[in-house]
């Protein structure tokens, strides 16, 4: 792309906007030019495309090569209060404004809704999980940062099958919830077809 020339690209996606339970995580990466071979060839893509392995595998080289990364989120209260799009671009501008670089010169943003709360130059870009390795690194590093939140949270609410589904709504997700309820990190807005009124 045209863009390419420029020194600092930040790629910015994120991971559990469907999910009826816990955060939405952003993620941030900035890349070297050098960084692109390398991480290519490691088989850097979408989050959604690799194992669980492989986002392991990946996730200390993308630190190690990043000129700089960051994870934002917003909470499911949040989530709740402002909407999933709004809090979903709250965990992207948190995740943005806490790289530790310059501001960005180009945010390239996953999907075809802008960031609204970005005053500076952006590209929105349809599968750019695909397209662009900043934006596969974004979503690789929030993909593995909220599977293990989930994982840890799982831990606390042992009822809900949280470590096998990561919050979406699965049958199993639902009948936990038929049977004990929603716990405080559920999105209540999401659940309003599930639980009866």
């Amino acid at each position: 792309m045209s863009d390419q020339g420029r020194r600092c690209i930040a790629g910015v996606d994120e991971v559990g906007r469907g999910c009826w339970f816990g955060p939405v995580f952003a993620g941030a990466v900035i890349l070297p030019p050098d960084a692109h071979p390398s991480l290519a060839a490691a088989g850097l893509t979408d989050s959604k495309k690799l194992t669980a392995r492989r986002r392991a595998q990946l996730v200390p080289l993308i630190q190690q090569q990043a000129r700089a990364w960051a994870l934002g989120q917003a909470s499911a209260r949040e989530i709740d209060r402002f909407g999933i799009r709004a809090a979903t671009e709250r965990a992207m501008l948190r995740a943005l404004q806490k790289l530790a670089a310059p501001l960005p010169e180009l945010v390239l943003v996953d999907g075809v809704l802008a960031l609204r709360l970005w005053s500076g130059p952006q590209q929105t870009v349809v599968r750019g999980d695909c397209e662009h390795l900043e934006i596969a690194a974004a979503s690789v590093l929030a993909k593995q940062a909220r599977d293990a939140l989930i994982t840890r949270l799982a831990v606390s609410y042992p009822a809900y099958g949280l470590e096998r589904h990561a919050g979406y709504g699965t049958a199993v997700h639902r009948q936990a919830l038929l049977d004990h309820g929603p716990t405080p990190l559920h999105r209540r807005s999401f659940l309003r077809k599930v639980l009866p009124a």
